[in-house]
């Protein structure tokens, strides 16, 4: 960041390990733009509910989620999250200035649209968002829950807990990418204790998405045959000791015990709970998984051959328009998971990446994966890399605000 006159400043990506601190408002808006074009190039969604809360909406697929409700079914949205606006001179968080841009957009449009920034784990923000509700749409008749942290304050106790992702009962060894260095190698994770494995479930687990359902149903602001959905993944066998059987699969698998107690709770609603297990994506959560953006690099590689690649937007707005609502049933699984990870699954896609898998090396990296495309997906994120925006001309990070 250089600092000029007048509170602009010329905005860059600045990078530390996983995570990029910057982000540009007019990118972060082109980004909102271009996930919106797609939603209207592909039609509207066929029996699409028409008032949506969207708790994790800023990023990712709840933001893509947001948007194809709102642009794909004219739906009025009501989002929660928790971002960082701009404050000294500094640029605000990538999902502040999305949140800005879907807002502006969606009023353009004639859509209803309200925002809430705070702490989803909180009593405070839950109540909040009943009121909103009440008052503005009186019932909702589709919730995504969507959260990502790495922690929780819980709401009745008052105790923190942070999650970690690590393998469980050994250590795990396996090769990664250095995405800062471009450089393949290996990386060595102990197990996690009893107690990590307790707190992750605390973090990413399901109890909150029960509450969250609680609290809409105290409210009186679920309809009949309300909708919920929360998103996990599952992938393949060369991720699942960090991911799948380590700590965080057991917080996902807590997921998945929440949506039938759910659907158990929500009877007499008639209501539907689905856990949808979605791609591997470049999204801020996958980048912080060790293993994960090597095996993305390969994966985007085939998929793109194959010509079965999507990003968030594309899989969202499948989700909407082919499974939870449209003219199709959902593609479930034997465990009832929604699944929208079926092309990433498919044996032709997987064994092509093993084969590649076996391969990949510092040297190799760029000629055999899309690792352009990784890099160049993440930085979009942060609103970086559209020949639109003149990453030269200064700006008021607090644009908007």
């Amino acid at each position: 960041m250089t600092a000029t006159t007048d509170n602009k400043i010329v905005i860059k990506p600045r990078i530390r390990g996983f995570i990029c601190v910057t982000a540009h408002p007019l990118g972060c808006e082109a980004h909102v733009k271009e996930q919106i074009a797609y939603v209207k190039k592909n039609g509207s969604i066929a029996n699409a509910p028409k008032k949506v809360l969207v708790i994790g909406a800023s990023t990712g697929y709840g933001l893509a989620s947001r948007i194809s409700a709102a642009f794909g079914g004219g739906a009025a949205t009501v989002g929660v999250f928790f971002e960082k606006t701009s404050e000294g001179g500094k640029p605000a968080t990538a999902g502040w200035y999305n949140t800005l841009a879907f807002d502006r957009e969606a009023r353009a449009a004639g859509l209803y649209t309200h925002s809430i920034n705070g702490d989803a784990f909180s009593d405070d923000i839950k109540a909040k968002t009943v009121e909103v509700i009440k008052k503005d749409l009186g019932q909702v008749d589709l919730v995504v829950y969507s959260l990502a942290s790495p922690r929780r304050i819980h709401p009745r106790t008052g105790v923190v807990y942070n999650s970690v992702l690590k393998p469980i009962n050994q250590s795990f060894t396996a090769k990664t990418l250095d995405t800062d260095k471009e450089v393949v190698k290996d990386i060595s994770i102990e197990p996690a204790n009893e107690q990590e494995i307790a707190d992750t479930v605390q973090v990413m687990g399901g109890e909150d998405w029960l509450m969250w359902m609680d609290a809409l149903k105290s409210g009186g602001v679920l309809a009949e045959g309300v909708k919920t959905v929360a998103y996990s993944y599952i992938g393949p066998e060369v991720t699942w000791p960090i991911y799948r059987d380590g700590s965080i699969g057991k917080a996902k698998a807590d997921v998945e015990v929440a949506a039938k107690k759910i659907e158990a709770d929500l009877s007499a609603l008639g209501c539907k709970a689905y856990v949808s297990i979605n791609k591997a994506l470049v999204t801020q959560a996958s980048s912080a998984i060790p293993v994960v953006p090597l095996y993305i690099s390969l994966l985007y590689k085939i998929m793109k051959e194959k010509g079965l690649h999507e990003g968030c937007i594309e899989q969202m707005y499948r989700l909407f328009a082919e499974n939870l609502y449209g003219k199709g049933k959902p593609n479930l699984d034997s465990e009832g998971r929604i699944r929208i990870d079926d092309k990433e699954m498919q044996d032709d896609v997987q064994n092509a990446v093993k084969v590649l898998w076996e391969k990949v090396s510092t040297e190799n990296l760029k000629e055999i994966s899309d690792f352009a495309t990784y890099r160049s997906d993440f930085l979009k994120l942060f609103g970086f890399g559209f020949a639109e925006v003149n990453y030269d001309e200064p700006i008021d990070p607090a644009y908007g605000q």
